[in-house]
């Protein structure tokens, strides 16, 4: 612990991901955080994964993204993380490119869909893991409302699986949103920060 963090362990927190909201999330909470991504490629594991519901999925995932680094790093704690969109009991990922979030969003548009955001804990070969969800109602788009949208907001929207961000333009689109905002930024922090209080490495 420093006076400035609640951390108790020497070593830094290391997130298993390059993303920079997960980070922030993290260090905002005071904690010192080292982003090393997981060498892994997500579609393959989804594919071996055969066919696990989405929230299921998100979890596997994130363990498998926590276990990669864990490996390389013995001795330290790694978090891994994963989201997993759901609408109509099918997963959608990140657009390819502007054509392709325009198709997603003509599929969410007027429709409920979900967040799965996982966390997995790795520590000295122990693990933990969970799941949170937030449910997001789009408001009725039109292709014309779809297209002005996409055209203010930009390539940006291809770094996130409903071609949307929340924090920014996003906000926009929606109707109704239930859940923690953390779950839906892709990590649930108020979970993770009590498992990590329970396993003694906060200060408080």
């Amino acid at each position: 612990m420093t006076a400035s963090s609640p951390w108790r362990p020497a070593d830094p927190l290391i997130l298993a991901s390059g993303s920079r909201t997960r980070r922030d999330l993290l260090t905002g909470a005071g904690l010192p955080v080292a982003a090393l991504p997981a060498a892994i490629d997500e579609r393959a594991v989804e594919a071996q994964a055969g066919g696990l519901p989405p929230a299921a999925l998100a979890l596997h995932l994130a363990r498998a993204k926590a276990r990669e680094v864990a490996a390389r790093h013995p001795g330290r704690v790694v978090v891994g993380a994963d989201q997993v969109l759901e609408v109509d009991g099918s997963v959608l990922h990140k657009p390819a490119d502007l054509a392709a979030a325009a198709g997603h969003l003509a599929r969410l548009q007027g429709r409920t869909h979900a967040l799965h955001s996982a966390v997995a804990l790795v520590r000295e070969g122990e693990e933990d893991g969970f799941v949170e969800t937030a449910r997001l109602t789009m408001r009725p788009l039109d292709a014309a409302g779809i297209a002005a949208y996409l055209a203010c907001a930009g390539e940006a929207v291809t770094t996130s699986v409903g071609a949307y961000q929340l924090e920014g333009l996003g906000i926009h689109l929606f109707d109704r949103i239930e859940g923690a905002h953390e779950t839906i930024l892709g990590l649930p922090l108020l979970p993770l920060l009590a498992r990590l209080r329970d396993l003694d490495l906060m200060a408080f």
